[in-house]
């Protein structure tokens, strides 16, 4: 077997060389730990030009390429042929990981851009997160940022997660919810960040959760109606990230009797198909900000009294059986839809969550001033998902406050 290893240098250029299996392997693993990051499967033309393989410890049969040449390759290679990239190269001081030289300022747009779609479109979200700063006039930071995806044809939760990936973020834990047929992953941020003292999408950066419909448990009908609109959309999967930015779907409006045989059987699909790649919800993170409003209860109470519906499936507070993760979240607003003949109908939009993360016990000595959020409970629980799902159905959106 050949094995082909492509590296960046400080230089901006690409250092290819080639070798065989399993000569190179062990210098190979051996670079890899110390770049402490993970493999990237990288493609390039094939045949390849007679330039080949790059060997960390020597020095012969050397090319360099502009990096930007492999920033965006994507061809298939022949089978037997296996291609990882230590790739791209890490911008590390001791208190700061980003994955991309100069890449953070870009990422951080490309979120902000999402945000403004969704503050624009969700005038709760936007009235709230102005009232909590009025009060807790500080740093408001993002628990997670959440995302809807259909389960088919590369549109599922990969078409979503490839962008957060590329830019440090890694991949966790697996939630099912097999009533709703969806499934979820959620994915931890860079380990630190050069803007942790800003607000939202400009402070810490926040976890991400990316559910995605199992298209293939639906009816014939429903697949149906979902592969039409997916097929026709050719490539638009590799451009999730940018139909969040701009607010667009990926594919052509639907008709609303599809909308309406998608919401008689998945609430969460007809959403999916009106809204797309848009953000579902951001999420305050209640144990971050300064005021009284640190606690969920407390902060429940203020969104109440100043007029907002929250979602009341499951009660009101959702907790996790360990007691530790708190959540809640608003009903989502509703937003006019022009559907592809000509029908206007008012559909489920998105919303705001709240969450609040205590501290594991082997931590519950530290003081306050010292407790970090990695000494808290991370991660998501089905349960409260699962409820949490229902800020976009019919019925929440239809009960009385």
């Amino acid at each position: 077997m050949s094995l082909l290893l492509i590296d960046e240098l400080a230089s901006n250029d690409i250092l290819i060389r080639w070798r065989d299996y399993p000569r190179c392997f062990p210098r190979t693993i051996v670079h890899r730990r110390l770049l402490r990051t993970p493999l990237h499967r990288l493609s390039i033309l094939w045949p390849p030009p007679p330039l080949f393989l790059y060997c960390p410890t020597r020095n012969q049969a050397v090319s360099l390429f502009p990096s930007a040449t492999f920033h965006f390759a994507g061809i298939q290679f022949p089978p037997g042929i296996q291609v990882f990239a230590p790739f791209p190269p890490l911008n590390q001081t001791a208190n700061h990981y980003f994955p991309y030289q100069g890449g953070e300022s870009f990422f951080r747009d490309v979120l902000t851009s999402m945000e403004t779609v969704y503050l624009n479109r969700n005038p709760t979200a936007k009235s709230i997160l102005e009232l909590v700063h009025s009060v807790d006039n500080e740093q408001i930071c993002y628990d997670h940022l959440a995302f809807r995806t259909f389960g088919i044809n590369g549109y599922g939760i990969n078409s979503m997660a490839s962008f957060f990936l590329d830019y440090g973020y890694t991949q966790k834990e697996e939630l099912r919810f097999p009533a709703k047929k969806l499934r979820a992953l959620w994915f931890s941020p860079p380990s630190s960040s050069s803007q942790d003292g800003g607000s939202g999408v400009n402070g810490p950066l926040p976890r991400v959760f990316i559910s995605e419909l199992l298209v293939d448990q639906m009816s014939p009908k429903t697949q149906e109606i979902i592969r039409k609109y997916t097929e026709k959309s050719g490539s638009g999967n590799k451009y999730a990230a940018l139909a969040s930015a701009m607010g667009s779907l990926t594919w052509e409006k639907p008709l609303y009797s599809e909308f309406q045989q998608l919401a008689g059987e998945s609430e969460y699909a007809a959403w999916t198909l009106v809204n797309g790649y848009a953000l579902n919800h951001v999420t305050i993170s209640a144990h971050r900000l300064k005021s009284n409003l640190r606690s969920i209860k407390s902060l429940n109470q203020f969104i109440e009294k100043s007029g907002f519906k929250l979602n009341s499936e499951g009660g009101v507070l959702k907790v996790s059986p360990d007691g530790l993760l708190l959540q809640s979240s608003t009903v989502a607003d509703s937003i006019p839809f022009c559907f592809s003949d000509g029908i206007n109908e008012t559909v489920p939009c998105s919303y705001i969550e709240f969450a609040e993360r205590l501290v594991l016990p082997q931590y519950k000595n530290l003081p306050e001033r010292e407790v970090k959020e990695s000494h808290r409970r991370d991660g998501f629980e089905v349960g409260n998902a699962d409820k949490i799902f229902e800020s976009t159905s019919k019925e929440q959106l239809t009960r009385r406050a």
